[in-house]
């Protein structure tokens, strides 16, 4: 270590002691209220909210995380003196208006609501002001320019034309609606996310210290000697266990990527093909139970049911999206058969023990598998099965290594102690960072969704698409698809469900009388989808980037390996009982349809172009078997899906087979004449 990284790190070291304090007593006061409600709900998110900017901040400042990972791939992004200051002055101006709000709360909101005096109007405008300032710094750009649109759109109403033209806002209402009457920033999506999502996110990040990934990637590489794509497998089953948990689809990406990319260039695979595997799978990864990316939480609320009925309803089409992602990706990796090459001796760490991964294994179980009883059988609330959930991960992190140290002498108990100490803080200090650009973002996404609402435009977007399609459900659902990726803005799962939920979702149930539960999830993967859909494809700009690939050539990779998860969700809307009539035999019957759909949709984007053949006779192929297999997929008349089906396997026959006949008797009549 020269002496300029050395001044770097003794200077640093401060502010990261600094930043794991803040973080355990962030976490101190989300868990205890979580078990106390010692707190109003929209009081704890002013709490939130402000707590979550100074941990960005601060996290900020420090660089990079601190916290990384052996092995994880980390950009630092070390700001500069201007972005510096700016971020400053903005925390400053959160925390002032916050700790005024939450002083002054019942008074404001209780006992003069409807009374706002001039000066809470200019630290309401402040507020605001510094809050773009970080979720611009946080999420670019686009997101901000989304923000602001709205805000556009809501003063400036009298001036749109047609539909979309309202009274408009004034200045002052503007204010009272994203701040001071206790919706906007703090409105109900802020106290969700607050109270249900904030643990998981906790129980994430002691995953990652504890050393989850190491066994993760275990797992998969043994699974590379029963598969040629074991290899590339291994995002898919990464991001299946993690990405539910892990509620943005760039952090997954980053998190599982970190290992599983390296991985796959490492056994011959290009790297753009690296990296759209990993979006692929780190995106899917929101849709798969228990967890759904958070997602799931926010479902039941908006649906007025129980946490149990939307995991339920999520089961199928998460088990199609996987089969669908493993299916493409065999037809990936069958390119380079040839190439691909593993070693699990020289690519895993062997001095670990057969012991050690099964008490490692037991580790991780047991707080997994209680989440998954305590949140679908024993039918426990979504708090304190995350609160429980995370109490466990504590539990087994700390005491089982403990436990093993006494048991095998080969460490003193209280180096394992200090070592199992600062994996925990790492946990709870990875934990706040990635909940704290998330609780801005959320607020921000309150703010949008209550201007919106105020202005009419939910009711104004339902007839604009009722307009455009001509009442077509097949076109309203396109556009409700390009509507969905145009307002995911790159932003994670749960900020960008929650606007597709009120804004898109009401129109498919009240002008086509799809029934909620699929709308809600036709829109839910609409915003998924967002992660690998070009221009803004946030989960390919991450893996890109670890991968070294071509941004628009990775997209395009990503998209025919993800091809089923464009046609998926339009099925929710024609096949509702997928998500409706849960694991009935309806919904059963319904689904060998769709899986052989599935296959021959993906067969017809990858199966590889015969030697001589003419390209025209192979895309005219490729297009039956895509129609035909989107067709089974979506329609919903029986008698159509299994027709088209039967003509995409008679083109598969006689393909495979006539070709070979026809070779065969041509042989014949060659030898014949001689």
């Amino acid at each position: 270590m020269n002496l300029n990284s050395l001044q770097t790190k003794l200077k640093q070291e401060p502010l990261r002691h600094f930043i794991i304090f803040l973080s355990v007593i962030y976490w101190g006061v989300v868990l205890y209220y979580g078990i106390t409600y010692w707190l109003p709900r929209p009081q704890f998110a002013i709490f939130f909210v402000g707590g979550g900017a100074v941990i960005y901040v601060f996290s900020r400042l420090d660089g990079g995380d601190g916290t990384a990972a052996e092995g994880e791939h980390v950009e630092e992004d070390e700001p500069s003196r201007i972005q510096q200051l700016l971020l400053v002055a903005s925390m400053v101006v959160v925390v002032a208006v916050s700790v005024y709000l939450f002083v002054t709360f019942e008074e404001l909101f209780v006992t003069r609501p409807i009374t706002i005096f001039e000066h809470e109007y200019i630290l309401g405008a402040a507020l605001l002001l510094a809050m773009f300032y970080l979720t611009y710094d946080g999420f670019g750009l686009g997101f901000l320019l989304l923000v602001l649109l709205t805000m556009v759109y809501s003063f400036y109403g009298q001036y749109f034309p047609g539909l979309f033209s309202h009274a408009g806002l004034s200045f002052e209402r503007l204010i009272e609606v994203s701040v001071l009457d206790i919706r906007g920033l703090y409105g109900s999506v802020t106290r969700i996310v607050a109270a249900w999502v904030a643990p998981f996110l906790l129980y994430a990040g002691l995953i990652r210290a504890y050393g989850g990934f190491d066994l993760v990637k275990r797992i998969s590489i043994r699974a590379a000697g029963f598969m040629s794509s074991g290899i590339a497998q291994t995002a898919v089953i990464s991001s299946m266990l993690i990405g539910s948990i892990n509620g943005a689809k760039s952090a997954n990406a980053a998190m599982t990527g970190s290992f599983t990319i390296p991985l796959m260039k490492e056994s011959g695979l290009p790297g753009r093909t690296a990296a759209a595997i990993e979006s692929v799978a780190s995106s899917g990864g929101q849709v798969m139970p228990p967890v759904m990316g958070s997602a799931a939480f926010l479902m039941a609320s908006f649906l007025g049911t129980s946490y149990t009925d939307v995991l339920i309803a999520g089961m199928l089409p998460a088990l199609f999206f996987y089969f669908s992602v493993a299916i493409a990706i065999h037809f990936a990796t069958k390119r380079y058969a040839d190439d691909l090459r593993i070693d699990p001796e020289t690519a895993l760490d062997n001095s670990k023990s057969r012991t050690d991964l099964i008490v490692s294994a037991v580790r991780f179980g047991i707080p997994f598998f209680a989440l998954v009883y305590l949140l679908g059988i024993a039918n426990f609330t979504v708090v304190t099965s995350a609160l429980l959930t995370a109490g466990l991960m504590f539990a087994t992190g700390i005491s089982i290594p403990l436990i093993q140290s006494m048991v095998s002498q080969t460490e003193s108990v209280t180096e394992t102690l200090k070592t199992v100490l600062g994996q925990t803080l790492d946990g709870v200090t990875f934990g706040a960072k990635s909940l704290a650009p998330i609780a801005l973002m959320i607020a921000l996404i309150n703010v949008i969704v209550d201007l919106l609402n105020s202005t009419g435009m939910p009711g104004m977007l339902a007839l604009a698409i009722i307009s455009i399609s001509g009442g077509v459900l097949i076109f309203a659902a396109i556009l409700g698809m390009v509507l969905s990726f145009v307002m995911d803005m790159g932003m994670p799962t749960v900020a960008a469900y929650s606007i597709v939920a009120i804004l898109i979702a009401p129109t498919f149930v009240g002008e086509f009388g799809v029934p909620e539960i699929a709308a809600h999830y036709f829109v839910f993967y609409g915003a998924v989808l967002s992660g690998i859909t070009p221009p803004i494809a946030i989960a390919v700009v991450v893996t890109t980037g670890i991968a070294d690939s071509d941004f628009w050539l990775t997209s395009l990779e990503a998209i025919r390996i993800g091809a089923t998860l464009y046609i998926l969700p339009i099925a929710f809307l024609f096949k509702p009982t997928l998500v409706t009539d849960g694991l009935s035999l309806a919904s059963l019957l319904t689904s060998v349809s769709v899986l052989l759909g599935i296959v021959t949709l993906i067969y017809g984007m990858n199966f590889v172009r015969r030697e001589n053949e003419p390209r025209i006779t192979n895309l005219l192929v490729r297009i039956i078997y895509f129609g035909t297999g989107a067709t089974a997929v979506i329609h919903p008349d029986p008698l159509v899906q299994y027709g088209v089906l039967a003509t995409a396997g008679i083109l598969y026959v006689i393909r495979r087979f006539g070709m070979r006949l026809l070779l065969s008797e041509g042989e014949n009549i060659l030898s014949s004449s001689d």
